[in-house]
């Protein structure tokens, strides 16, 4: 049974190419899958075929037959997993940097849930059959603390307090620039981007409430870079990345909404390796608390930032020492 979607261009909306308009209302769908759909006819503008150039101008009714979505099963699979804490009701785990959370469209194996499922022997299929026992995530590139339930009683507690923002979440990222102050608090919506399907952002027609705390850890001037530790009062997708991407203060290392030039001008030649070792965004989970949804305790678990994030920091704290030195002797 083939599955079809009616979208109406709206009379009030202001002129628009096909392809942009589809993108916005179904960003499931990939460019490349959007193209071929175009291509084959499988997309008609009032009934008839259309190219991706079209510009909508109001009141357009656009029928589409979507591909059928490639089956995805979480198969059990024996992949090393760094746990932090485990009971009947939940386990905690570090996550690794490069490791996708739960299989989905382009990550069918090879994820953390494909891991759980090989070492967990009690782990319910709450969250669905794709997301067992997920309450939150963080991205593939993100290191960091996470904790998974393994029963209904346990993911509806842990649900319902990350909805409350009470569980204690905290980041430690460096950023290019040096913020203005020791710390702050970034209030910003966010949501789809309005053009690039991949991102989020402050400028999305629809977004949803988003809202870090942060301070400084300590400023490297020398090379423009900071260390900040942040506080999750929402738990938004991308939502540090976005934040301070959009405020001009974005992640080293960060593919999505990095700034490579900024990279290439350190001129610190070692800094620079150090930094093209990074898997992704210099971003790492490094502790999360929370009560235990069976005995009411209040739990706190942490991890250390990987080595490639640490050999960074490392780095930059010699050569501030170094620095340090040369000034007090001169």
């Amino acid at each position: 049974m083939q599955l079809t979607q009616q979208l109406l261009f709206p009379d009030d909306r202001a002129a628009m190419r096909l392809d942009t308009f589809i993108a916005e209302s179904l960003p499931e769908l990939s460019r490349s899958q959007l193209k071929k759909l175009i291509d084959n006819g499988k997309i008609t503008l009032n009934g008839s075929s259309t190219k991706a150039s079209y510009k909508l101008k109001g009141g357009e009714i656009i029928d589409i037959i979507l591909p059928e979505p490639e089956p995805i099963e979480a198969l059990p699979e024996d992949i090393p997993l760094d746990i932090l804490y485990e009971d009947q009701d939940l386990i905690v785990v570090n996550k690794a940097a490069g490791m996708v959370v739960h299989p989905a469209a382009g990550h069918h194996g090879g994820t953390l849930v494909n891991a759980l499922l090989h070492h967990c022997t009690d782990l319910a299929g709450i969250g669905g059959e794709l997301r067992p026992g997920i309450v939150h995530r963080i991205d593939k590139d993100t290191s960091g603390v996470l904790v998974v339930s393994k029963n209904d009683q346990s993911h509806q507690h842990l649900a319902a307090q990350f909805k409350a923002h009470s569980v204690n979440r905290r980041y430690l990222a460096l950023v290019h620039g040096t913020l203005p102050q020791t710390k702050g608090t970034v209030d910003q919506a966010i949501g789809r981007h309005p053009t690039q399907r991949k991102k989020m952002s402050g400028k999305a027609k629809k977004s949803k409430s988003a809202v870090t705390h942060w301070k400084t850890l300590k400023q490297y001037n020398c090379n423009r870079l900071s260390l900040i530790e942040l506080q999750l009062e929402t738990g938004r997708t991308h939502q540090i990345r976005v934040h301070f991407a959009e405020k001009n203060y974005p992640l080293i290392g960060d593919p999505l909404y990095g700034n490579r030039s900024r990279t290439i001008a350190i001129k610190d030649m070692k800094l620079r390796k150090l930094i093209d070792q990074l898997l992704g965004q210099a971003l790492h989970a490094q502790l999360l608390g929370f009560i235990h949804p069976s005995t009411g305790e209040y739990l706190q678990f942490s991890s250390p930032a990987p080595e490639t994030f640490q050999n960074i920091i490392n780095h930059l704290e010699q050569t501030a020492e170094e620095m340090a030195t040369l000034n007090n002797s001169l």
